[in-house]
């Protein structure tokens, strides 16, 4: 191990160490509930825990306001359950299958019955999802079976409207908000959680609380495996998730489960971000080989799937990619828009670094280093259906709780699940156990006595290298055996562990929380002598699943005596049933102690070799980001005080009247920052005063006004005063204010027919596409109709046929009479569009047919355009075809099922679903089973 070099005492860069403070120094905060974790679980939390009459107090170890996994945004709802569009029963189904049978029904079924109303109420604190012109939720399918996606392009902005939420005066009356303090452990007495003991990460002040009940929502394990790059920071998984609640947890005496089944996501190479396919796939988007085959026959993101994809990027027909470059480039725009900026803004600039085009290049993909995920996988603290842990009083939800791929809606559930059951106590008045305090303090300011020991980021690296070479799947007990071994060493390592500042102890204690969460990765996975999750738990010495002796959750303790025990849990009958499953329930099996089985080596087993380039490596820092531009010339101290005062304003919770002045202030950057602070308070009038900021003289502050109400939409009033700003906003010259207008005035129904039709003929593509939008939402079936052919633009044709089919879906599902004028105008114009010079229109005016009917003569259009050169209108016209006469239909796309394009045979795949009761369709689906494509086989297969 590299040995830290430090300066002499007496040069500038020697920060003396932070003295250790006393314990009977400490600050002690009281409340009813404590809430630790101040990110997507933790904020519904405190939320719901105030609602019910609870005094909270939310610790957070950075700020509240940008902290948690969700701080960047979220791009989409990976499981929203909605009426209509899918079953609760179904998803629990869905769930059970992706999580090899090993799941509590009775949790998953929360965020199923849940997860609509929880959509309901975000939209009412003014997060926005996506929904289509006629206001209903856009749910996208991206598995095979089930519409559970339900995407969020504008979800860059979900932390702050949470945050809006907790400074409502109502809350901030009920919520203390603790930012910079860490807690280290949760405090117990008489075998119930009372309260916390941790420390200020800025000043170093040790901190206890005494609670009537305590929530961890501490989010996943995410520095665990160190990523290829070898940054400890460049982790899949936001990188401050360090798995403080799972130590916590254990610590306390709860029950954790399932920490055996692995987080392991796949990638894009080199960047350790998400490939993100739940967002490209609704687009065209999918995963291929190096001969552009789709391969992956799993039907969920799970370790099944996984394991396929490891196979494939370690076979010859890796690596693997993303394709994106056969999409039109209105697809290709949209989709940079979103994975540039909500999911992770650096992407561009790592594209743009390699000269790497998603129009020219498609992008590979890898797989990312292990963590610990309740919400992506299954390994967390075992809760109940209400969030309880199996400690009275201490409640995890999140992804830090065993709900399997709970994702973000399950967060909030579960977050509100545990702030309304632990609403019911109020604050602990005994004494707080002195002896978990000192023992807190102790892990908290040993770094101090040693300030010139092995610094935390080498330590670390060490310790996640040990992960990497032992604990990362495929497994064997003689690989988990080493790492056992390992991680005891690491024991004195960590106790050596030098620091100086508030900030170093806070890291320091993050690294005993990992070595925590690997022992327990090792032994979990050491004890489970099968394999199961396909790569999540895969063990070559057991390379066999095993259900009837380990159809079981594998819970682990804290014993008394300090040692790590297991018991098997059955798991408990289903409460949907799922085939290939059949739980029976039954007694626990104690497992006791698990250890390390005897592993030969080559020299003494006192110390690890160790690589000459671990040290070397563990030196290398990310580099620093280069600083943020100052948004005010440093001569301006005007202006500068003005930006101070509104930041000021933000904490009071302003009225409007407050605001006004800031909002007309003669700089623009006043002006814009004026509008941040009106979006984040959202004073009444807001809706008015945005609708003004429309027409400011500064394009920046037009332009923040815009993302502010589309921002905003859910929750502003439809008032005529907001109608008429927006109205007057759309002879703006500014494309961005007209765009932003008629999305909001389409979304609020502050529009008619004859306003939209107005803006058909506008200079500005987008705001054309805009414009056809709004007259979807009002079935404007002849305005459509009528621009059908006139427009010069692509886009906005594509986007007319598809506007045309979701206008004569809406028709048919209302009886509209069989005379209706506008089913002929309709007609008209995609009878039209088939004639158009652009492959693409064609394929939107075939596509559209699917869902308005395909009459005769145009069913004839269609087997005959099965036939064209671009596959895009093979693809269209074979979706057409799946409403036509079955007779003219099923021959024609029997033979489509030969055609050289994948997705070509995919829709007629998907087509002939549609006319399978006769014996024509069966059969020639039964020959798609075996197609080389992945996604055709298993359509093809699920339709018999």
């Amino acid at each position: 191990m590299t040995t830290s070099v430090n300066p002499p005492a007496d040069t500038p860069l020697a920060v003396p160490p932070l003295a250790v403070p006393p314990l009977a120094d400490a600050e002690e905060l009281t409340c009813d509930v404590l809430v630790i974790g101040g990110g997507t679980a933790g904020t519904m939390a405190a939320l719901t825990a105030a609602e019910h009459g609870a005094n909270v107090l939310l610790l957070e170890k950075a700020h509240v306001r940008h902290s948690g996994a969700l701080a960047m945004g979220m791009d989409g709802v990976n499981n929203a359950v909605i009426p209509g569009r899918a079953e609760p029963d179904d998803y629990v189904a869905e769930i059970t299958r992706a999580n090899d049978g090993i799941v509590d029904q009775s949790t998953v079924r929360q965020t199923a019955t849940r997860g609509f109303g929880m959509v309901q109420r975000l939209e009412s604190y003014g997060v926005k999802f996506e929904k289509d012109e006629h206001g209903d939720y856009a749910v996208r399918q991206v598995h095979r079976s089930g519409s559970y996606v339900l995407p969020m392009p504008e979800g860059k902005d979900v932390k702050k409207v949470l945050y809006r939420q907790l400074r409502r005066r109502e809350m901030r009356e009920r919520i203390r908000i603790e930012n910079r303090v860490m807690p280290v452990r949760v405090l117990t007495a008489a075998g119930r959680a009372v309260g916390a003991a941790g420390f200020n990460t800025r000043t170093g002040q040790f901190v206890q609380v005494r609670a009537g009940a305590v929530i961890l929502a501490t989010g996943a394990c995410g520095r665990l495996g160190l990523p290829a790059s070898g940054y400890l920071y460049g982790t899949y998984e936001n990188p401050t998730n360090a798995g403080d609640g799972y130590a916590m947890a254990y610590h306390a005496g709860a029950e954790l489960t399932g920490i055996e089944c692995f987080q392991i996501n796949p990638l894009i190479k080199d960047y350790n971000g998400p490939a993100c396919a739940y967002v490209a796939n609704p687009f065209g988007g999918y995963q291929v080989n190096r001969h552009g085959e789709r391969f992956v026959d799993s039907d969920y993101w799970s370790g099944q799937m996984m394991a396929e994809f490891a196979a494939e990027v370690a076979s010859d027909r890796g690596p693997v990619y993303l394709k994106l470059s056969h999409l039109p480039e209105e697809s290709v725009s949209a989709l940079e828009t979103i994975l540039h900026s909500t999911e992770r803004p650096t992407r561009g600039t790592f594209h743009s670094g390699r000269g790497h085009d998603y129009r020219t290049h498609d992008i590979e993909m890898h797989i990312s280093e292990i963590g610990l995920c309740g919400g992506h996988s299954a390994s967390g603290v075992r809760v109940d259906d209400h969030a309880r842990t199996t400690v009275p009083r201490l409640y995890a939800a999140g992804d830090l709780a065993c709900v399997p791929h709970n994702y973000m809606i399950g967060a909030f559930v579960f977050g509100d699940l545990a702030g309304a059951d632990a609403s019911q106590y109020t604050a602990y008045e005994g004494e707080l156990p002195d002896d978990q305090l000192r023992e807190a303090h102790e892990l908290i300011y040993r770094p101090l006595r040693n300030p010139d020991g092995p610094p935390q980021p080498q330590v670390e690296y060490k310790l996640r290298r040990f992960v990497n070479d032992y604990v990362a799947p495929p497994k064997s007990g003689a690989r988990l055996s080493l790492a056992l071994e390992a991680f005891e060493r690491m024991h004195t390592d960590i106790a050596g562990m030098g620091a100086r500042t508030a900030h170093e102890l806070m890291r320091c204690a993050e690294v005993t929380f990992i070595r925590d969460c690997a022992e327990m990765a090792a032994r979990s996975s050491l004890a489970r002598t099968e394999s199961r999750w396909g790569l999540y738990h895969d063990r070559l010495d057991h390379p066999q699943r095993d259900d009837a002796s380990w159809f079981h959750h594998l819970d682990l303790h804290k014993s008394p005596s300090g040692a790590m025990e297991f018991t098997a849990r059955p798991v408990a009958p289903y409460l949907v049933p799922v085939d290939g499953f059949d739980p029976v329930g039954g007694p626990s099996r104690a497992l006791g102690e698990v250890h390390a089985e005897d592993v030969a080596t080559a020299g003494s087993r006192d110390l690890a070799p160790v690589a000459a380039a671990v040290g070397a490596a563990a030196e290398t820092t990310e580099p620093a980001s280069p600083p943020e531009p100052s948004a005010v010339a440093p001569s301006d101290e005007q202006s500068a005080a003005r930006l101070l005062e509104l930041v000021a304003l933000a904490d009071e919770e302003p009225e409007l009247v407050a605001l006004r002045p800031y909002l007309s202030d003669p700089v623009a950057t006043v002006r814009r920052e004026a509008v941040a602070v009106l979006t984040e308070t959202l004073p009444r009038g807001t809706g008015t005063a945005l609708a003004a900021a429309l027409r400011d003289s500064a394009a920046e502050v037009r332009a923040s006004a815009a993302a502010s109400l589309r921002e905003l939409v859910e929750t502003l009033p439809a008032e005529p005063d907001l109608r008429d700003g927006l109205a007057a906003a759309l002879a703006e010259p500014d494309p961005v204010v007209r765009a932003a207008a008629l999305d909001v005035l389409r979304a609020l129904r502050l529009g008619d027919a004859a306003l939209f039709a107005d803006s058909l003929v506008d200079a500005d593509i987008a705001v054309r596409i805009e414009a056809v939008r709004a007259l979807v939402s009002v079935d404007a079936a002849g305005e459509l109709a009528r621009a059908a052919l006139a427009d010069p633009s692509r886009e906005v044709r594509v986007a007319i046929a598809k506007g045309l089919a979701t206008v004569g879906a809406e028709r048919l599902a209302g009886d509209a009479p069989a005379a209706d004028p506008a089913a002929g105008a309709i007609e008209a114009a995609l009878t039209g569009l088939l004639d158009d010079p652009d492959a693409l229109v064609r394929a939107a005016a075939y596509g559209a047919l699917g869902t308005t009917g395909c009459p005769a003569p145009l069913t004839a259009r269609a087997v005959a355009a099965l036939s064209e050169t671009a596959w895009q209108v093979r693809s269209g016209a074979a979706t057409a075809l799946s409403v036509a006469d079955p007779d003219v239909a099923v021959p024609a796309l029997a033979k489509a099922l030969a055609d050289a394009n994948a997705d070509v045979r995919k829709a007629a795949v998907l087509a002939l679903t549609r006319h399978r009761g006769t014996e024509e369709a069966r059969a020639a689906l039964a020959t798609a089973t075996t197609d080389s494509d992945a996604d055709v086989r298993a359509y093809a297969g699920r339709a018999l």
